[in-house]
């Protein structure tokens, strides 16, 4: 694994997935453990589009680790303004790091960094295309809380369409056993064809498509809330009419069962509401504490230092 870039949650086998799960485990048993084991590495951080959580996690993980960060959250502080290419911007970062962590706003951006780069590149968003290591961390989270990646119903709701974290999911988990989906949108927002096509109905994977998600509620043993993204539309009329098709409360949860979880990539707008939160099956902020652990194995794995 060691020198890989993660551009796509396909990239690494399942095998490979489990290797960095039984690291993060031992991290989160024992984080003293590997406290140091980074000592001397540098994360750059090149983030052409806002973001708090995921660079937030890239940076406390490296820092975890024993490392040092370098980079910059905006396009404008960086020498893109002056009309610098991505690759040479990669050429430069990879001489001055030892692993590189790009969000960027256009699609298949993080592989052209791959091409040019002379360290791994983590993909850490392509505009609506790919979000790998929250992917990363969604399997962690379902894991760690439902004791094993086998076996679920998994209910994504909300933006379908421009949702990078739900494509991704969904290729994810269409190769583990058992799983199968309950896909909750407008009919403006439905999960594009080509996903359906190439990982649920090629994996014959029994799946559903529905408008109303309390028709749905006692069905799933995972719910996905997502937000409707409003950077992701070219219509502001469109994004207003729809973006509180979906809110969770807690009338709604009380036709979920016992034992499920509720997930959210965050940030959440006001798709989940805030009483939500003191439900004992809300799992979104428990998913931002297992992504930074994720990553910290993750980075490891790519650097070669266990």
């Amino acid at each position: 694994m060691m020198n890989k870039h993660l551009i796509d949650p396909m990239d690494f086998s399942v095998e490979e997935l489990d290797e960095i799960f039984e690291l993060a485990h031992q991290i989160i048993n024992d984080p003293k453990k590997f406290s140091k084991i980074c000592d001397g590495k540098i994360l750059g951080t090149l983030f052409y589009e806002p973001s708090t959580r995921t660079k937030f996690s890239f940076e406390a993980a490296m820092m975890r680790l024993g490392g040092k960060i370098l980079g910059f959250s905006e396009p404008n502080s960086s020498s893109a303004s002056k009309g610098e290419t991505l690759a040479d911007t990669i050429k430069m970062v990879s001489i001055y790091t030892d692993i590189i962590a790009m969000r960027h706003p256009k699609e298949g951006s993080a592989k052209v960094a791959s091409l040019y780069s002379g360290v791994p590149i983590i993909n850490a968003g392509d505009g609506g295309h790919q979000h790998p290591t929250q992917t990363l961390a969604d399997l962690l989270t379902i894991e760690c809380l439902k004791k094993g990646l086998r076996g679920h119903t998994v209910g994504i709701c909300g933006d379908l369409k421009y949702g990078r974290t739900v494509h991704s999911l969904i290729k994810a988990m269409s190769r583990y056993e058992g799983t199968k989906f309950v896909l909750v949108s407008p009919k403006e927002l439905k999960v594009p064809n080509y996903i359906k096509q190439e990982f649920i109905e090629k994996n014959h994977i029994e799946f559903m498509e529905v408008e109303r998600l309390e028709d749905v509620m006692e069905k799933v043993d995972i719910l996905y809330m997502t937000r409707i993204q409003r950077e992701r539309f070219f219509n502001e009329e469109e994004y207003l009419r729809l973006k509180d098709s979906y809110i969770l409360d807690a009338e709604k949860m009380k036709y979920a069962r016992e034992n499920m979880i509720v997930m959210h990539p965050l940030p959440r707008v006001n798709e989940i509401a805030v009483e939500v939160d003191d439900d004992n099956r809300a799992a979104y902020f428990k998913q931002a504490e297992y992504a930074m652990y994720v990553r910290m194995a993750l980075m490891c794995k790519l650097l070669g230092v266990v």
